[in-house]
């Protein structure tokens, strides 16, 4: 009996939080993409599923859905390559102090407010007198005007994103790869395998289930990412090259007031990460651990 007020009294508040703050906000957005919701009207048309059929029909909607899939594959196979990769240098460093200040190093961009450091590269890179441009009047080539071309501002965020972001995931391989018993590598090492070879099949292995965590969590994050799209492309860039689903959500709650519309797109926006996170988490089951 005890036992049970205990794990009620512990649970229950639990089961609250998660209620208040992701179930009922969830029911709410989807009961408002039923209506033609506007906060300062006295009355909100009931649609029913005319805000979804409208955003099937929707072209900017199909952009702003393939610039975030694209986004968000590009950069999370990006980011998982690169901690990987610096994870591993790290680990072979010999002293434990030089390992610390490089995690360190890599981490502060993950600590530094984001409106910041995008306002910073913004208008420190790209910027009509910005580093890039200064590097191709160096080569002798001509400047550009980067919020006039289509492609290079998604891939500007790209890198902004991987560069403010590594640090984190590099924390988390560190410590995956330092768990791993050391007598499975040197076996590996004694039998003739090479550096890269015991790393992609002795380490890569055992890591399973640190790596699924990095992976669906990395990219639940780089679907959903809105800061820098906000502050680099406000708008969406030209023929919304840059345009995501948040950006647009956000676009159509808080500028067009059109809030019925904007929560139909954040339950589409909710079903593809969903729907992507059950399909990495089928792929990456892992079904063994070591001792």
């Amino acid at each position: 009996m005890k036992n049970n007020r205990f794990v009620a009294a512990v649970l229950i508040p639990g089961f609250l939080f998660i209620f208040v703050f992701i179930v009922f906000p969830v029911l709410y957005g989807l009961g408002i993409s039923l209506f033609q919701y506007n906060p300062a009207n006295s009355e909100n048309v009931f649609l029913g599923l005319a805000n979804y059929k409208r955003m099937l029909n929707d072209d900017v909607f199909w952009i702003a859905l393939k610039n975030t899939i694209f986004f968000g594959t590009v950069a999370l196979i990006l980011n998982l390559v690169i901690t990987l990769f610096l994870a591993e240098i790290i680990s072979h460093l010999p002293s434990k102090r030089w390992k610390t200040f490089f995690r360190t190093v890599l981490f502060i961009p993950c600590i530094a407010p984001v409106v910041g450091t995008s306002m910073v590269w913004k208008h420190g890179f790209i910027a009509t007198d910005g580093i890039i441009n200064q590097v191709l009047k160096f080569f002798g080539l001509p400047a550009q005007n980067w919020y006039l071309l289509t492609w290079p501002m998604l891939v500007i965020i790209a890198v902004f994103t991987l560069w403010a972001d590594l640090g984190y995931n590099v924390v988390l391989f560190s410590a995956g790869v330092e768990n791993i018993p050391k007598e499975f590598e040197e076996a590996a090492a004694l039998d003739g395998a090479s550096a890269f070879q015991r790393f992609l099949h002795i380490k890569l292995p055992l890591m399973g289930r640190t790596f699924v965590f990095v992976a669906i969590m990395t990219m639940a994050d780089y679907f959903q990412m809105f800061t820098q799209f906000k502050i680099f492309a406000a708008d969406g860039g030209r023929n919304n090259a840059a345009m995501v689903l948040t950006n647009y959500i956000y676009n159509k709650s808080f500028r067009d007031f059109d809030m019925g519309y904007a929560s139909a797109l954040s339950m589409g926006l909710f079903v593809v990460v969903f729907t992507i996170a059950m399909i990495q988490n089928r792929l990456m089951r892992i079904d063994w651990g070591y001792e």
